[in-house]
């Protein structure tokens, strides 16, 4: 309700203003200079004086006529860019400041003398606007609507409150069914983006009807085309413009609802207050230009607009600076792991956004004083459009991929091959938006800045589309290649001290993911290279050269480093035959330890002790791997002369099916704990030989539950275990304390009884 309530508010502050404009007069912020299409030539011979070239320019620009000033020299005749009339009201035209550029001035230079031009004559216009009033009440008394009965002011005016009351209504009618379904589902992306979308579809329907209601009140009330149809016409358009910034911004920032906010910039309800400023007043003071425009003519408007420029640009660059912040953390946002290009780009897009704003201003101040400047005024306004609206476009459609990828992780969808493709879409997707904007871009200014036509530039496109489509292609087969290599890389489990009594992780990757990690590098380096040789070869470079150097570079690096050559050779030979794989335990003859990473031409041992040992393919002459498939452990127990065998064995027995169904310890067997039988026979025990059979990776861990285990059943059954303890037995059948007694004790003159 609240939000509905500042929807309301805004609109109908739109709609008040806008009433004002026609009743005490517009405050315009804007105006695009109209030009007209009939246009009169004054040629002068450079001789006169400013105060002659005025009074000719005022007299022949009497109703908005456009003058077209021609400079006759000695043999030659300087055409001077078409100028409003109202460029020299209320100041001198120096001749040489409405002439064509010379041969020798560079583009740079004419753009700024028209730049130069165009200010001063906004400026000069200023103190003509004390003539808007008189011109506007003159012009608004000819309206023929409203000539009988309620006047034209009244109909404007109850049009615009009737389509405002219908739109309220609508908003108070359909408040319970949207609010159900602008609670986000979840905080990720794509319920915010659904919920969001609830939001712009309330306000989109709500614009549309407003429109509709003013349609028609305006075909009713206002059938004349005279100038309150127009102004209410333009109300309509300026309104249009208005709520579509707000629409825009509820949409990506919901102010007020941060749960469903789908572009999360830091200071979004401040950025929403710029945001309703410009949107308010740029449109109520677009449409009050017009409408005085059309009622005094084009020439009362030239000043406004100057001003209006000045303080709109200010606003705008105000409004970037004071954003940079946010703009920066958007753009770090977006990516898991912003690179540095990323960080130079978010640390920068406020000031290039504040510097375009100038720029653009600029060229609207230029293009009113040279030939074509409708288009260049208009390649402005559009270069702003896409600078704003790729980004967004980029970012949101990145972000919902991004999303939909998530889900998809979140349900147990993580096979290699589905992200990268994922990855690569995501790629290929932004990488397009932002093709798409700079060829919009080129588009609209190849002609402007280097005077290319349309069939040059579509020559020039073709090639340098194929140059483009490679470059692309390239990039996005580089992430899919990186982002697949990278779901295969197994992750580090090199084992810390003190964790022997932990539980090993059982899981070896496959033969896929111990090569796959080795031939990153070479496939990444492979996809860089043929990817510059195309682009080289496709700009007109000769790679053959390249080829050739290359070529004979390889063939001195493989004589100058055979042992190089061998390592990689031996290794690729191992991989071949899958002797082992990352997380396997190994022995070569001379070190021991967990394989932890391969690379082209060695591999990593981690010893048991923590020590990583290093060695090259070339140096594994042989090499036995105890973690394949299964391992089998055996043990010996020395039971005592008198102990039950068979009860031993049945102990035993009954052990190895409790471990079986150990939910800690079963899944990791793969034949059960059993006695094989008497092993030896020696003077102090009978040595009974146990057996089992596990996972390769667990057989330590198992084998140190087995002996806890059959020590505890072993006791409990009542089986005695070997002794070291010696028994010494007097032949006589006297006792030994009594056959100790008799040993007489030792003398200086006789030793001691042995």
């Amino acid at each position: 309700m609240v939000a509905m309530r500042n929807w309301l508010k805004a609109l109908a502050f739109y709609s008040a203003v806008a009433l004002a404009s026609f009743v005490t007069g517009p405050q315009p912020v804007a105006a695009q200079h109209a030009k007209t299409d009939s246009s009169t030539v004054l040629t002068l011979r450079g001789d006169e004086t400013p105060e002659t070239v005025r009074k000719l320019v005022d007299a022949l620009s009497a109703g908005g006529r456009k003058v077209e000033i021609r400079f006759a020299g000695k043999g030659e005749a300087a055409a001077a860019p078409a100028a409003p009339a109202s460029a020299a009201a209320g100041a001198a035209l120096p001749p040489s400041s409405s002439s064509t550029p010379a041969e020798h001035e560079t583009p740079a230079e004419a753009f700024w003398d028209h730049f130069v031009d165009g200010v001063s004559q906004g400026l000069g216009a200023v103190p003509r606007l004390a003539q808007i009033p008189d011109a506007w009440r003159s012009a608004w008394a000819q309206n023929r609507n409203g000539a009988s009965g309620v006047s034209a002011g009244w109909r404007l005016a109850i049009g615009l409150l009737l389509a405002l009351t219908v739109a309220g209504l609508f908003r108070l009618a359909t408040a319970g069914w949207f609010a159900r379904r602008l609670r986000p589902q979840g905080p990720e992306f794509t319920p915010r983006l659904i919920a969001s979308s609830w939001g712009l579809l309330q306000d989109l329907a709500t614009l549309g009807l407003w429109l509709a209601v003013l349609h028609a009140a305006r075909r009713f009330w206002l059938p004349e085309p005279d100038l309150a149809q127009m102004v209410l016409r333009t109300i309509a358009n300026g309104l249009t413009i208005g709520a579509g910034y707000l629409i825009i911004g509820r949409f990506l920032l919901a102010p007020g609802a941060s749960e469903r906010r789908v572009m999360p910039l830091p200071r979004a309800e401040r950025a929403f207050k710029f945001l309703i400023f410009f949107g308010i007043l740029t449109p109520v003071l677009l449409t009050a230009t017009v409408s005085i425009q059309h009622a005094t003519g084009p020439g009362a408007v030239v000043g406004l607009f100057a001003l209006v420029g000045i303080v709109a640009t200010l606003f705008k660059v105000w409004w970037f600076i004071d954003a940079r912040h946010d703009l920066a953390a958007l753009i770090l946002g977006s990516a898991h792991e912003p690179g540095p290009t990323r960080r130079v780009i978010a640390l920068t897009t406020g000031w290039l956004y504040a510097a375009l704003a100038v720029l653009i201003w600029m060229v609207g101040n230029a293009s009113s004083m040279m030939e074509g400047g409708a288009r260049w005024a208009e390649a402005a306004a559009l270069t702003q459009f896409i600078i704003v609206l790729a980004p967004i476009l980029a970012v949101g459609i990145t972000s919902l991929m991004a999303c939909r990828q998530a889900h998809a992780a979140a349900l147990g969808e993580t096979a290699p091959l589905s992200l990268a493709i994922g990855h690569a879409l995501r790629a290929a997707a932004g990488g397009a938006i932002w093709a798409g904007g700079f060829y919009l871009l080129a588009r609209l200014w190849a002609g402007f800045l280097f005077g290319v036509s349309s069939d040059q530039f579509a020559v020039l496109m073709r090639q340098a589309g194929g140059v483009a489509a490679l470059a692309f292609g390239g990039w996005v087969a580089i992430v899919f290649l990186r982002s697949f290599f990278d779901a295969y890389t197994p992750k580090s489990t090199a084992s810390m001290p003190g964790d022997e009594d932990a539980v090993a992780h059982d899981h070896v990757p496959s033969r896929l993911a111990t090569v796959l990690p080795v031939l990153r590098g070479v496939v990444l380096t492979a996809v860089f290279a043929l990817t510059g040789l195309v682009l080289l070869s496709r700009l007109g470079v000769d790679i053959g050269p390249l080829l050739a150097g290359f070529g004979i570079l390889g063939l001195a690096i493989s004589f100058g480093s055979q042992a190089l050559v061998r390592d990689i050779v031996s290794g690729f030979f191992f991989m071949l035959e899958d002797a082992f794989r990352v997380g396997e335990y190994v022995d070569n003859g001379r070190l021991k330890g967990t394989v932890e990473k391969i690379s082209l031409r060695s591999m990593q041992l981690r010893h048991q002790s923590g020590q990583i040992h290093t060695v090259p393919f070339g140096q594994v002459q042989s090499l036995t791997n105890a973690s394949r498939d299964w391992a089998t452990v055996k043990f010996n127990v020395r039971l005592d002369h008198s102990a039950d065998i068979e009860k031993a064995r049945k102990t035993i027995k009954k052990v190895g099916l409790a471990l079986l169904e150990d939910p800690e310890y079963g899944p990791h067997f793969i034949a059960q704990l059993k006695m094989q039988g008497v092993a030896d026979i020696t003077d102090s025990a009978i040595v009974i030989r146990l057996k089992f059979t596990g996972k390769p990776n667990q057989a330590s861990m198992l084998q140190r539950e087995a002996l806890k285990r059959v020590y505890r059943g072993l006791n409990e059954a009542g089986v005695p275990f070997a002794s070291n303890a010696v028994t010494v037995k007097e032949g006589g059948g006297r006792s030994a304390a009594a056959a100790i007694a008799a040993v007489p004790p030792p003398t200086p003159l006789a030793p001691a009884a042995e």
